[in-house]
């Protein structure tokens, strides 16, 4: 039994309220192919190596948190984009993409899940931040206060996919008791979550200035992998559709990196 495209898209692209934000991509389908889904691969990025993956398992629908199309749209349909685009048409292969919605989603976002996956309490939990117009940042506690080593080891140990440890600038207190985060590439919200009074704050990639933003607020600094803490929304998508359409066949699909 298959399930309407439209129908499937149009459950995310409510669940996830993307007319709310103004986004650095488009939200929603972003390539369509056949109308009738029957199989669909949530993964975090849309490449090759996912493509291939995908249809591997039949997929008729991707959803990714990174698509294929930014900013302005496609400029040249050249180079990897034409690979990625001739894998999805070939095989009339529909690709949806969810960004900053699915990071801030409350139950199935990306910051909800680095939360749960590192422990942080559910009571007290806190928004901070500006990204376009929401508070994009979560900040929590533990049940009750750790070491800095302590604190990082959970961080370590609640990430999924990441081959290396994390970049650790340690230049807050030596008891962490209130931690912020916000995955991806978010190391400017390092000045947020001092703000918010966090004594650690937790995101994905930096750049090369976030360190010593560090070093002067005072504040312990980890980079997890923009990758590894961005797994968290689509294995919730794929549990949501499940939920949702159990007619539908949903795969989560790893393909991890070290950035």
């Amino acid at each position: 039994m298959t399930v309407h495209l439209r129908d499937v898209v149009a459950h995310l692209d409510a669940t996830l309220e993307i007319d709310r934000f103004k986004d650095y991509a488009p939200n929603g389908l972003q390539v369509e192919g056949a109308p009738e889904v029957d199989t669909v691969v949530t993964g975090v990025s849309a490449n090759q190596a996912l493509f291939e993956r995908a249809l591997e398992l039949g997929a008729d629908l991707i959803v990714v948190h990174h698509g294929l199309i930014w900013g302005g749209g496609i400029g040249r349909v050249t180079g990897p984009t034409a690979g990625r685009l001739r894998q999805l048409l070939a095989h009339d292969v529909s690709l949806a993409a969810y960004h900053l919605p699915l990071d801030k989603h409350a139950r199935l976002g990306n910051n909800t899940g680095l939360a749960d996956a590192i422990g942080l309490t559910l009571a007290g939990r806190d928004e901070f931040g500006d990204v376009r117009g929401h508070a994009l940042g979560l900040s929590g506690a533990w049940p009750q206060p750790l070491t800095r080593d302590d604190a990082i080891g959970r961080v370590t140990a609640g990430v999924l996919g990441k081959r290396a440890a994390p970049f650790v600038f340690p230049y807050g207190p030596e008891v962490v008791r209130k931690v912020g985060l916000c995955t991806g590439a978010a190391g400017d919200m390092v000045e947020d979550a001092a703000r918010a009074g966090c004594d650690m704050y937790v995101t994905g990639e930096l750049a090369e200035r976030a360190a010593e933003l560090a070093r002067e607020l005072q504040i312990t600094l980890v980079a997890a992998g923009h990758y590894a803490t961005e797994v968290f929304g689509p294995q919730r998508l794929a549990d949501e559709l499940r939920m949702t359409f159990p007619a539908l066949s949903v795969h989560f699909v790893n393909v991890p990196t070290p950035v």
